[in-house]
C-alpha cells in the first residue's frame, strides 16, 4: 500500500486509484440513463416527473452516507499516511457500524414524515401518487444505500478502487436488468425502479461486507472494535458533514428547481429530469476523479509529502479541466439528439436541449470545485469544506435562483445553475489561495 500511495509515479498512482471509482461511476452513470429512459419508453410523463420529484431522496440518502463514508475516508486515509494502524481500524469500524444504525432511524422518520417531505420536493396532485411509491419503497431500503458508500470509500484508503469498482458494477447490472422487468412485465410503475435501486443496493452491500472481511488489513467490521474517543467522533463528523452538506445541498438545489418548474407543467419537470440524467454523464465522471484523488492526497498530506501532494494536486486539475472540456463541448454540439433519444415529444425535447446547453456551459468550473472541496475534505480542512458545501447548490443557488426566477422567469431558472457555478468557482479559487499557501503553510501542520 505504502508503494502505491508514497513511491508511485503520480500519474499511475492516480489512475491506479481514480480510474476504478470513475468505471463504477460511469456504471451507475449508465443505470441512470438507462432507468430514465424506461421510464420515459412508457410515455407517461407523470411516472417520468414523478421519478424526478423521488430523486433528491436518493440524494439526501447518499448525503448521510458521506458523514461516514468521505468523513471516515479521510481521517483513515491521514492515519494510514501517520501509520497509525490500530485506530484506523477502530475509527473504520466505528463509520460502518454508525452507517446501519443511521439508515435505521432514517427509514422510520422518512415513512412518518412522507406527505410533508413529498410536497417540499415538488409534488403536486398530478405526480404525487407516482412521486409517493417510488419514495416509500426507497424510504424501505434507505440502509442499504447508506451503508454501501462506505466501505466503497474505507476500502479505497487501502487502494482496493478495484474491489469497490467491482461491487458498485454487479450492483449497478442487477438494477439494470430488474428496471424493465418491473416496469413492463410486472407493471408496477415507480416503486418497481426503486425497487430495482434497492436491490443492486443489497447486492453491493453484500459484495462489499466480503471484500472487507477477505481483502482489507485495516478496515474492520469487528463490532467490539467501533468504540472510538470523542476526538477521532469529531474529526469523521467535522469533515463528513461538509461532505454530505454538499449532497444536502444537491437535494435542496434539485428541490428549488423542481418547485421553480412546476409551475410551468409536469412536461418542464420530465423535460429537467431527462436533462440531469444526461448531465450526470460528466458530473459523475468528474466527481469519480475527484474522489478517486482523495484517498492519495490524504495519505500524503498525513506522510507530510509536499511535494509530492503538489504534483498529485496539479495533475488532478487538469485531469479535470480536460475532461470537463472534452465531454461538456460534444454533449452541447448534440444536445437536441441526444435529449430526443429519451422522449419523442416535441415540447419536451426542445425544452430539454435548452436546459441541457445551459447547465453544460460551465462544466469545466464545476471540476474546478470539485477538485477544491475534496482538497479541503482530504487534508481534514473543516472550514474550507463547509464553506464549498453550503456553497454551489445550498446558499449561492438559492440566492441566484430566486434572483434570476423573479427577474427572468422561467430562462432564468434554467440559467441558475451556471451562475452559481461561475460565483462558486471563484470563491472556491479564494479560499484555495487564502488558505492553503502549500509553499509555507501545510508544512507547519
Amino acid at each position: 500500500m505504502d508503494e502505491l500511495f508514497s513511491k508511485t509515479p503520480v500519474r499511475k498512482a492516480y489512475f491506479k486509484l481514480a480510474l476504478p471509482v470513475v468505471m463504477g461511476m460511469i456504471t451507475t452513470m449508465i443505470y441512470n440513463l438507462a432507468d430514465t429512459m424506461f421510464v420515459a419508453k412508457t410515455g407517461r410523463p407523470d411516472l417520468v416527473a414523478g421519478v424526478t420529484i423521488g430523486g433528491p431522496l436518493f440524494t439526501f440518502l447518499l448525503a448521510v452516507a458521506d458523514i461516514f463514508g468521505l468523513g471516515g475516508s479521510s481521517v483513515v486515509s491521514r492515519l494510514l499516511g501517520e501509520q497509525r494502524h490500530a485506530l484506523a481500524k477502530r475509527v473504520s469500524s466505528f463509520c460502518l457500524y454508525a452507517s446501519v444504525i443511521t439508515g435505521l432511524v432514517l427509514t422510520g422518520l422518512l415513512i412518518i414524515f412522507e406527505h410533508p417531505i413529498l410536497h417540499l420536493l415538488g409534488a403536486k396532485p398530478a405526480t404525487y401518487q407516482a412521486a409517493a411509491a417510488f419514495y416509500r419503497v426507497l424510504s424501505l431500503g434507505a440502509v442499504f444505500v447508506i451503508f454501501s458508500i462506505v466501505p466503497q470509500n474505507l476500502i479505497r484508503t487501502e487502494g482496493l478502487a478495484s474491489q469497490a469498482m467491482v461491487a458498485t458494477i454487479v450492483g449497478t447490472v442487477l438494477a439494470i436488468i430488474l428496471d424493465p422487468i418491473f416496469l413492463f412485465i410486472f407493471h408496477w410503475g415507480t416503486a418497481g425502479v426503486a425497487l430495482a435501486n434497492v436491490i443492486g443496493y443489497f447486492f453491493t452491500d453484500l459484495l462489499l461486507v466480503w471484500m472487507v472481511v477477505k481483502k482489507a488489513r485495516y478496515i474492520s467490521l469487528n463490532i467490539h472494535q467501533s468504540r472510538i474517543h470523542k476526538r477521532e467522533i469529531g474529526e469523521v463528523v467535522a469533515i463528513g458533514i461538509p461532505g454530505s452538506i454538499t449532497n444536502f445541498a444537491l437535494t435542496f438545489g434539485m428541490a428549488l428547481l423542481n418547485s421553480s418548474l412546476a409551475v410551468y407543467g409536469a412536461s418542464t419537470v420530465a423535460a429537467m429530469g431527462i436533462t440531469q440524467k444526461i448531465y450526470g454523464v460528466v458530473i459523475l465522471v468528474i466527481v469519480g476523479f475527484a474522489f478517486g484523488a482523495q484517498p492519495l492526497i490524504g495519505f500524503n498530506y498525513g506522510a507530510k509529502q509536499w511535494q509530492r501532494l503538489r504534483e498529485i494536486l496539479r495533475f488532478d486539475f487538469l485531469v479535470e479541466a480536460v475532461y470537463a472540456v472534452i465531454a461538456g463541448g460534444l454533449l452541447i454540439i448534440f444536445a437536441r439528439p441526444v435529449a430526443a433519444l429519451f422522449m419523442d415529444q416535441a415540447v419536451i425535447i426542445h425544452a430539454a436541449s435548452y436546459m441541457l446547453i445551459a447547465t453544460l456551459v460551465t462544466t469545466p468550473l464545476v471540476g474546478l470545485i470539485m477538485v477544491y472541496t475534496t482538497v479541503f475534505q482530504s487534508i481534514g480542512n473543516a472550514r474550507g469544506a463547509l464553506i464549498m458545501s453550503i456553497s454551489r447548490q445550498g446558499i449561492i443557488y438559492w440566492l441566484v435562483l430566486e434572483t434570476l426566477k423573479h427577474s427572468f422567469g422561467y430562462n432564468g431558472i434554467v440559467w441558475s445553475q451556471a451562475v452559481s457555478d461561475v460565483l462558486t468557482c471563484l470563491l472556491g479559487y479564494w479560499l484555495y489561495r487564502v488558505s492553503l499557501d502549500w509553499k509555507d503553510k501545510l508544512p507547519q501542520r
